[in-house]
Protein backbone atom coordinates (compact mmCIF):
# COMPACT_ATOMS: atom_id res chain seq x y z
CA UNK A 1 0.00 0.00 0.00
CA UNK A 2 1.44 3.27 -0.79
CA UNK A 3 1.29 6.08 1.55
CA UNK A 4 2.35 10.07 0.62
CA UNK A 5 3.83 10.10 4.13
CA UNK A 6 7.46 9.50 4.89
CA UNK A 7 8.65 6.53 7.67
CA UNK A 8 9.38 10.06 9.74
CA UNK A 9 5.50 10.81 9.55
CA UNK A 10 5.97 13.55 6.97
CA UNK A 11 3.94 14.42 4.03
CA UNK A 12 5.08 15.42 0.27
CA UNK A 13 3.90 17.09 -2.54
CA UNK A 14 2.39 15.15 -5.51
CA UNK A 15 -1.48 14.07 -6.11
CA UNK A 16 -4.40 16.46 -5.26
CA UNK A 17 -6.14 15.86 -2.15
CA UNK A 18 -3.45 14.84 -0.08
CA UNK A 19 -3.02 17.00 3.49
CA UNK A 20 -0.03 18.75 4.50
CA UNK A 21 0.56 19.17 8.09
CA UNK A 22 3.12 22.07 8.05
CA UNK A 23 3.62 25.20 6.15
CA UNK A 24 2.38 28.12 5.38
CA UNK A 25 -1.38 28.40 4.15
CA UNK A 26 -2.71 31.52 1.66
CA UNK A 27 -5.57 31.74 0.14
CA UNK A 28 -5.76 32.89 -3.43
CA UNK A 29 -8.47 34.60 -5.84
CA UNK A 30 -8.99 33.01 -9.36
CA UNK A 31 -11.05 34.37 -11.79
CA UNK A 32 -12.16 32.33 -14.93
CA UNK A 33 -12.74 28.92 -12.93
CA UNK A 34 -16.25 27.06 -13.68
CA UNK A 35 -16.25 23.66 -13.74
CA UNK A 36 -14.64 20.23 -12.64
CA UNK A 37 -11.58 20.72 -15.40
CA UNK A 38 -10.84 24.46 -14.69
CA UNK A 39 -10.16 22.75 -10.64
CA UNK A 40 -8.26 20.17 -12.01
CA UNK A 41 -5.86 21.92 -14.38
CA UNK A 42 -5.44 25.00 -11.56
CA UNK A 43 -4.43 22.27 -9.47
CA UNK A 44 -1.84 20.40 -11.63
CA UNK A 45 -0.67 24.14 -12.60
CA UNK A 46 0.23 24.95 -8.67
CA UNK A 47 1.00 21.89 -7.56
CA UNK A 48 3.90 21.81 -9.98
CA UNK A 49 5.32 25.03 -8.69
CA UNK A 50 8.56 24.41 -6.26
CA UNK A 51 7.71 24.16 -2.35
CA UNK A 52 3.98 23.66 -2.99
CA UNK A 53 2.84 20.99 -0.76
CA UNK A 54 -0.75 21.09 -1.16
CA UNK A 55 -3.48 22.43 -3.11
CA UNK A 56 -7.30 23.02 -2.75
CA UNK A 57 -9.51 24.60 -5.53
CA UNK A 58 -12.99 26.23 -4.50
CA UNK A 59 -14.19 26.73 -7.84
CA UNK A 60 -17.87 28.03 -6.39
CA UNK A 61 -16.05 30.50 -4.26
CA UNK A 62 -13.12 31.72 -6.78
CA UNK A 63 -10.39 30.38 -4.26
CA UNK A 64 -7.22 28.22 -4.34
CA UNK A 65 -5.76 27.47 -1.13
CA UNK A 66 -2.34 27.01 -0.93
CA UNK A 67 -0.02 25.06 1.26
CA UNK A 68 3.50 26.07 0.93
CA UNK A 69 6.67 24.78 2.55
CA UNK A 70 8.05 28.09 3.27
CA UNK A 71 5.85 31.45 2.34
CA UNK A 72 4.55 30.76 -1.61
CA UNK A 73 6.23 33.04 -3.89
CA UNK A 74 3.25 35.11 -5.02
CA UNK A 75 5.01 35.52 -8.71
CA UNK A 76 5.11 31.96 -9.51
CA UNK A 77 1.99 31.03 -7.86
CA UNK A 78 0.08 33.50 -10.44
CA UNK A 79 2.41 32.21 -13.57
CA UNK A 80 1.27 28.89 -12.78
CA UNK A 81 -2.17 30.31 -12.84
CA UNK A 82 -2.07 32.07 -15.65
CA UNK A 83 0.04 29.38 -17.70
CA UNK A 84 -3.26 27.17 -16.83
CA UNK A 85 -5.79 29.74 -18.28
CA UNK A 86 -6.87 31.64 -15.51
CA UNK A 87 -6.22 34.49 -13.29
CA UNK A 88 -4.93 35.13 -9.93
CA UNK A 89 -6.15 38.06 -8.84
CA UNK A 90 -4.40 38.50 -5.76
CA UNK A 91 -4.82 37.30 -1.84
CA UNK A 92 -8.22 36.50 -0.84
CA UNK A 93 -9.02 37.88 3.12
Amino acid sequence: MSSCCTSDGSCHSGAAGETATDGTRTVYAVSGMTCGHCKAAVTEAVSGVDGVLSVDVDVDAGRVTVVAAQGPDDALIAEAVDEAGYRLTGRAA
